[in-house]
């Protein structure tokens, strides 16, 4: 187990060195590891992905795509939430020296949540939407890697965090479809006041 963590550590120290070298890549980092830019960016392409469709039928799948993405990433949230209870581990900038363009969060760094939320987002939408899902998976695998980069999450904690999101996303949307027509009447319903 401590080969394993000092390989984690290993890969944080040595892609960290970057920082400070390149002012362009720093800025672009910077952007991208924020807390705002991919979520911010995830919320607008879900909601056009809400309104878009050549047709009707479409349209309702894309919706059906979104709901299930929303409530996933929701429920990707809770687990990391609730594991985070049950376990704590320093981030990375806490046990090296490192550069960090961002602030210093002081929560767990596993699992990552900006990972299981952002592939929890990523995979509900792939379900529904296979060339929709594209953007959002770039998203997710840019900020993670950007976390890591940053020294602000071990490579295991996106590992996990990411698998955690796409493991939920699969279980309810899968569990969207296993209770049509609810998920129909519900998006029916919202149409009905001019929202879908």
């Amino acid at each position: 187990m401590d080969a394993f963590l000092n390989i984690d550590g290993d890969i944080v120290t040595w892609l960290n060195q970057g920082i400070g070298r390149y002012y362009l890549l720093d800025r672009i980092t910077y952007l991208i590891v924020s807390d705002y830019f991919v979520p911010v960016i995830m919320c607008f392409w879900g909601l056009g992905l809400w309104f878009h469709g050549k047709d009707l039928a479409e349209r309702i799948n894309n919706q059906k795509g979104v709901l299930a993405a929303a409530i996933s990433l929701g429920f990707a949230n809770l687990a990391v939430l609730l594991m985070n209870q049950v376990g704590f581990r320093e981030r990375p900038f806490m046990q090296y020296e490192l550069s960090n363009l961002l602030y210093a969060p002081t929560d767990s760094s596993f699992p990552a949540n900006p990972a299981a939320v952002a592939f929890a987002f990523a995979m509900a939408i792939w379900w529904r939407n296979r060339r929709a899902s594209a953007l959002p998976f770039l998203l997710a695998a840019l900020w993670s890697f950007t976390r890591v980069y940053n020294g602000l999450f071990f490579p295991s904690d996106v590992i996990a965090g990411g698998l955690i999101g796409v493991a939920i996303a699969c279980v309810f949307s899968a569990g969207l479809r296993a209770i049509e027509p609810i998920p129909t009447k519900v998006i029916q319903g919202v149409r009905l006041i001019h929202l879908a």
